[in-house]
């Protein structure tokens, strides 16, 4: 069976991270055919990011790939991706795409839930460095913005601006891990070459949550 005819998921945040390792994948040969994000409990937002799932569905959408969603709190979440791996896995689903760079929790975590489903992890990104994945992501035109900052990390003040070059200079100046791998910043992708048409986001009211300041993003 080649890449192509086997069915992988994305596990999916909306971001850059996650955007990349997907085109990486694809590059590589692998056919999505699912994209699976985490919700909190109420299922209307992201666990990680706070994205309306509104706007993860129009994402989707944008990508031509079917979205999944799995609402959990962080006490239940590993059991809930569990229930949702073997679901997937019973759909014919043999490869997971990761977008973790070089935490080792996270790719511990990553191959043991998988391999308890008997899904193949793949992680594109996988200690790559910074420069080379801030690189990948400008040379290929993917468009993102900056919608959560970790308090006392950065300043609401980057809520809403683009991630390029001169962003990337402002956070050597801050000293912060450029991808934002320790939770530092997240962000929302708009376009890139995965999509079939860009996406225009407006930035509403920023509210403080959890140790981080979030944007509440909508559709133009």
């Amino acid at each position: 069976m080649t890449n192509q005819t086997k069915k992988s998921f994305c596990s999916w945040s909306g971001g850059k991270d996650s955007a990349l390792a997907l085109y990486k994948a694809i590059q590589s040969g692998i056919k999505p055919s699912y994209l699976l994000t985490m919700m909190i409990e109420t299922g209307d937002r992201s666990r990680s990011h706070g994205i309306h799932k509104s706007v993860l569905e129009a994402q989707a959408k944008a990508l031509g790939i079917p979205i999944r969603f799995c609402s959990a709190s962080w006490d239940s979440y590993t059991d809930r991706f569990l229930n949702e791996l073997k679901t997937l896995n019973e759909l014919g689903v043999q490869t997971g795409i990761f977008g973790d760079i070089d935490i080792e929790a996270h790719y511990q975590w990553v191959h043991s839930v998988c391999e308890k489903n008997h899904i193949q992890p793949l992680l594109p990104l996988w200690q790559n460095q910074r420069e080379v994945i801030l690189k990948e992501l400008t040379e290929n035109d993917f468009q993102a913005e900056i919608i959560a900052v970790k308090e006392g990390i950065l300043p609401p003040t980057f809520l809403g601006k683009a991630l390029n070059i001169a962003i990337f200079k402002d956070f050597k100046t801050y000293g912060i891990d450029l991808c934002g791998e320790a939770g530092e910043y997240h962000t929302f992708v708009t376009n890139g070459p995965l999509f079939k048409y860009p996406l225009q986001i407006k930035h509403g009211e920023q509210v403080l949550k959890s140790g981080y300041w979030f944007s509440d993003i909508s559709l133009v």
